[in-house]
């Protein structure tokens, strides 16, 4: 059975990772993670976040799992 893009985040942030929009749309062809950090955090995943900025000023946040 296919993991579903929640399972393959949550594994891979569970993994030490930590994940921007841009690498979850790279590594897990996800266009909307906010949403499925959401999703995460409504099962009880401890999802941390900081909101960075661009050299432009644009803003994107940065997720990983809290120990």
């Amino acid at each position: 059975m296919k993991q579903t893009q929640n399972d393959q985040i949550r594994m891979y942030l569970q993994a030490g990772n930590s994940l921007t929009p841009i690498d979850a749309l790279e590594k897990f062809n996800c266009f909307r993670l906010a949403a499925r950090v959401k999703n995460l955090r409504d099962a009880g995943v401890n999802i941390r976040s900081e909101l960075l900025h661009t050299s432009d000023g644009k803003k994107y946040a940065r997720y990983w799992i809290a120990n």
